[in-house]
């Protein structure tokens, strides 16, 4: 919360964030003091759940929440004990602290409808625990005492805010022992922490909306900066060809002046020769200054892209809250000691990706403690500590956000996995024979495959995984699964450091560009003609040792015949472990970072399109969904409609195709039309509003015009208006492709003379060819 928020905040709403805050305290501080040694009593975690227990009661005194007095003091009473070395805190103890941890949150949660909580079963859960706790104080050893004894534990889970500050002022004059000791050090540090807000950087909220505008405003400017070196390059060319120039007019300027040239006209070539050292002196320094301008625009570009996707960056902390709370309580629930060591809690996140983690890592976690982590007695006969471990990192490396879960667990029976992988009829006895032990571990991500026989409350239904696996094909991330048996298992888990960039790779497919997210990208190779197999009347190549099907890309994407040499075909090859096959591309154009722009919401899904994109000349690129193309695959496969690779596309007879105008001003719209159109095979000329269209039309020829209707300078009803009263053009069947679609707005534009309106609310690829082939029919016929 920033300031204005914290003043316009009721007084409850400030106890409970402040709750959250000091519960999150609490239950860090308790669980360091479980793992701590007997002989070494963690002062310093005490003094932190103290001063936590003490913030909270005086917070719960002031909003009059009495049942959070109660509850907080009889913890502090025992807070102050384990200080004095009257008691210890032991497993048992622990538990019933941290039960009083959920309760306190459990009564912040109900703080407005306080009474009817407890007039259920509240109250008695109250007196419960203060029997418990001032009972458990009695005894003087908790550490020689079982687990078993412990109360059940009922973790309530509340997302953890900003912090809150709450001076906590005491008004009663009894005030026990514990709240004498600690007022005047949580009065001293409320102070502290006020002034430290007054000083710190002013809070701002800022809409999710403007903040991944900014962030691509900031990465568009970041691509475009890299067209500067280019151009730069091209002017140190014109400057080679000044100076070729010049050395070609001094040979000229020699052999005229040894020829008795008139007076006059040696002046005008002297005039010459000036002007062009003139022009080469301007160019230098005009290039010297260009490169300058070059590297600091370069430099404030990338400053400000980092700026603005810090600003979308958390720390990976924020979301591993109250993990190693939940490994404790489930390691207890499953008879087993477990701790969770997390690196990396610093590492920067992008927002959105952070937001997806938390159900795959919380799967990833259950998974290592149910599956992994063996029992103590089990552990202690094969000579490990009775204490499993369970470590979570997160970092950066290689451009990409790697975070890791791994165990000293087990691992799997990769054998075990073998058996069961043939026993679900996934693959017969041979092939599981092949596979190696990626491929094996692999099947674990499958959805409804588990290693369990009986299904429990943590496992068993083979879900897990799987929704690991799914937020990783959103995310655009990808996952390997590492085991050794009898020391363990790790996942580690890559995504890209932002959603707004895309390292992506470039092909030309139809004589147009397209980008392949690498992430997606298995490899890139030239195959020879002669490495292509036919099996059962499909072609073939064999990869790794596994034969692959040859699609042509152009096919999926309906771009007509792709272009290809007599010998060589470049190949993008794309798929996981069970759907793998070679696309066949026009060429290979190399490795680039996009920024990526959605598709307008209202187009709908676009069929294997995932997104748009600028490239550093500003020309747009469709971004490619290599899982919507994988369908496609499998759907034409199904159908049996796979053509074959030809060998020479270029004696394949070249027609003249018809030529239709696209007229819309945005650029998304536009380009997706002209894209469609191309793929179908008509020549295809844009324009930007209805002005710069009838321009077009007065100047060539065209079959077919598609426009929009609200567009600047002249509108779609305009220029359909225009085209219909002029004698050489009436004949030209006019489309109408508008978002608008109200009868009247429908009746409105067949009125003014348009042949067809079609509504972008309800547009798809298949809808707009099928209209343009009505109207004018296929591209070459």
């Amino acid at each position: 919360m920033n300031a204005d928020e914290l003043r316009d905040a009721s007084m409850l709403d400030l106890f409970r964030l402040e709750v959250e805050t000091q519960a999150q305290v609490m239950s860090s501080g308790l669980l360091a003091i479980e793992r701590a040694p007997q002989h070494e009593p963690p002062q310093q975690q005490l003094e932190a759940c103290m001063r936590a227990a003490h913030s909270i009661k005086g917070a719960a005194r002031i909003v009059g929440v009495q049942a959070g007095v109660d509850v907080t003091h009889v913890m502090e009473d025992c807070f102050v004990s384990a200080q004095q070395g009257k008691v210890q805190l032991g497993p048992r103890r622990i538990d019933q602290l941290l039960h009083g941890v959920d309760l306190l949150q459990r009564i912040a949660a109900s703080a407005e409808d306080l009474e009817l909580w407890q007039a259920g079963s509240g109250r008695k859960e109250i007196e419960t625990f203060l029997r418990g706790l001032e009972t458990s104080l009695q005894q003087a050893d908790d550490r020689a005492r079982k687990a078993e004894s412990a109360p059940e534990l009922v973790p309530f889970s509340v997302p953890i805010s900003e912090p809150a500050i709450v001076a906590a002022a005491e008004t009663d004059d009894a005030v026990p022992a514990a709240d004498e000791a600690m007022s005047g050090q949580n009065q001293g540090k409320n102070q502290d922490k006020i002034k430290n807000q007054e000083q710190g950087d002013r809070m701002l909220r800022v809409t999710a909306a403007h903040l991944n505008q900014l962030v691509s405003l900031s990465g568009e400017s970041l691509v475009e900066s890299r067209w500067l070196p280019a151009f730069n390059q091209s002017l140190l060319r014109l400057k080679r060809l000044q100076q070729n120039t010049a050395q070609s007019l001094e040979v000229l300027h020699d052999s005229l002046r040894e020829g008795n040239l008139a007076g006059a006209h040696l002046k005008a070539l002297q005039d010459v020769r000036q002007n062009i050292d003139a022009s080469q002196k301007m160019l230098a320094e005009r290039l010297t200054e260009l490169e300058l301008f070059e590297r600091r625009n370069s430099s404030r570009a990338q400053r400000l892209y980092d700026q603005a996707l810090a600003s979308r960056m958390r720390p990976f902390a924020d979301r591993v809250v109250g993990y190693d709370r939940m490994v404790r309580d489930l390691g207890r629930t499953l008879g087993k000691q477990v701790k969770l060591e997390i690196n990396g809690q610093t590492t920067q996140v992008d927002r959105d990706i952070l937001e997806q983690l938390d159900a795959p890592l919380v799967h990833l976690l259950r998974n290592a403690l149910d599956h992994g982590i063996e029992t103590p007695q089990r552990r202690r006969a094969a000579g490990k500590d009775e204490e499993g471990l369970v470590t979570l990192t997160a970092r950066h490396h290689a451009g990409l956000l790697q975070i890791t879960i791994s165990d000293d667990g087990n691992g799997v029976d990769l054998e075990q996995l073998r058996a069961a992988v043939v026993r679900r009829g996934l693959v017969d006895h041979a092939t599981a024979g092949r596979l190696s032990d990626a491929e094996l571990l692999h099947f674990l991500l499958l959805p409804g495959f588990s290693m369990r026989d009986t299904v429990t409350e943590i496992s068993g239904r083979g879900v897990g995984l799987d929704v690991v696996h799914n937020m990783l094909k959103r995310m655009r991330g990808t996952v390997q699964i590492f085991s050794e048996a009898g020391h363990g298992m790790r996942f580690q888990l890559q995504l890209p450091l932002t959603l707004s960039l895309v390292r992506s790779l470039l092909v030309s497919i139809g004589g147009e560009p397209y980008a392949f997210p690498l992430a997606y990208v298995n490899r890139t190779m030239i195959l020879e003609r002669s490495q292509i197999e036919s099996l059962e009347g499909r072609q073939h190549f064999a990869f790794e040792e596994r034969q692959i099907g040859l699609v042509a890309a152009s096919q999926i994407l309906q771009s007509g015949d792709a272009a290809a040499s007599d010998d060589r075909i470049a190949l993008v090859v794309i798929g996981d472990q069970t759907q793998t096959y070679g696309l066949q591309v026009d060429r290979l154009l190399g490795e680039h970072m996009l920024v990526v722009q959605p598709l307008d919401a209202r187009l709908g899904k676009i069929k294997d399109v995932a997104a748009a994109a600028l490239m550093e000349d500003g020309s747009p690129v469709l971004i490619l969904d290599v899982a919507d193309m994988l369908n496609s695959v499998e759907k034409l496969i199904a159908q049996g409609q796979l053509s074959k690779i030809q060998g020479n596309s270029s004696q394949q007879q070249v027609q003249t195709s018809k030529r239709v105008l696209v007229v819309d001003d945005s650029l998304t719209v536009r380009e997706l039309e002209r894209k469609l159109l191309s793929n179908r095979g008509y020549t295809v000329h844009v324009a930007v509003d209805g002005m710069d269209g009838w321009n077009a039309l007065r100047s060539e020829p065209f079959d077919l015009v598609v426009t929009d209707i609200d567009m600047p300078r002249m509108d779609g009803i305009e220029l359909v208006t225009l085209i219909k009263k002029n004698l050489q053009l009436k004949a030209i069947p006019v489309m109408i492709v508008s978002y608008k679609d109200r009868q009247e707005d429908r009746q409105r534009g067949l009125e003014a003379g348009a042949d067809y309106y079609l509504a972008k609310a309800s547009f798809h690829d298949e809808t707009l060819l099928q209209a343009v082939e009505d109207l004018i029919g296929e591209a070459h016929s």
